[in-house]
């Protein structure tokens, strides 16, 4: 079974999710995953699907909007933004909503989180699969501001997404986490990072991550998932450098998935 592997369309901010599937079907890249967030064209399920025909280029999966910096995008109450997410990658065609897990401030969200996830997996039959993070600094010490942790193998859900920037930032053992998560993981977001505590999102190859060793042992085990590169090029400066880094980017991940 060949491997999808799809570009995240925050890996061309800050462009907007038109430039995503532009270069998605450049590069020949299998799909995209939308990623909801300020620019408003990722917030227009109906707007997406025309460029998803225009440039014959599927969307694999929709993260949905559970960053900081999208709190009221679609909603103010997360519960809200992820069934708006699962009816978008309904509405999309994709299998796979990505979401991070509660923050601890939201608690009543949080309660109830495991138990909303399973209700919409059931109901939708879309794959809602739940990111490892990583802890912040702050006075001095890391903490996490994720209910109940950073990992969501604490809690053991039917799917998950693996996140290798998120490792490298936690200081996590990413070959042990993949282990953990076993079979329910469902999607990779392909990336690189030097240990520092931050979320870098380097071209895979440019770390310290075992991103070659992630990809391989998944083609071993016939990983029936996606493959999402979720790179940072916010530093390119110009669309060409842009265009190279992900280049650079689904060559690593077609290498070492065997393609």
């Amino acid at each position: 079974m060949t491997i999808n592997v799809g570009v995240s369309t925050a890996s061309v901010w800050p462009q907007t999710a038109t430039t995503a599937f532009e270069l998605a079907a450049t590069l020949g890249y299998d799909g995209v995953e939308l990623m909801v967030w300020a620019d408003p064209i990722s917030q227009d399920p109906a707007a997406i699907r025309r460029r998803s025909r225009q440039f014959g280029v599927p969307v694999l999966a929709v993260h949905a909007p559970c960053l900081l910096i999208t709190q009221r995008v679609w909603s103010p109450r997360p519960e809200e933004r992820l069934r708006r997410s699962v009816q978008a990658a309904q509405d999309l065609d994709a299998s796979t909503v990505v979401i991070h897990p509660p923050f601890r401030w939201q608690r009543k969200y949080a309660e109830g989180f495991a138990d909303l996830v399973r209700e919409l997996e059931d109901s939708s039959g879309v794959a809602i699969a739940v990111e490892n993070m990583f802890p912040v600094r702050r006075f001095g010490r890391q903490v996490s501001a994720f209910d109940p942790s950073i990992d969501p193998t604490d809690v053991g859900y039917r799917n998950y997404t693996l996140d290798l920037s998120h490792t490298s930032a936690a200081g996590e053992d990413a070959l042990a986490l993949r282990e953990r998560m076993g079979a329910a993981l469902t999607h990779l977001h392909l990336a690189d990072g030097t240990g520092v505590p931050r979320d870098e999102h380097l071209v895979p190859g440019r770390g310290t991550q075992p991103c070659a060793q992630v990809c391989e042992s998944l083609a071993e085990d016939g990983f029936a998932g996606q493959v999402v590169l979720e790179i940072n090029t916010r530093r390119a400066r110009t669309a060409a450098e842009r265009a190279k880094d992900l280049a650079e980017a689904l060559l690593f991940a077609r290498l070492h998935l065997g393609q």
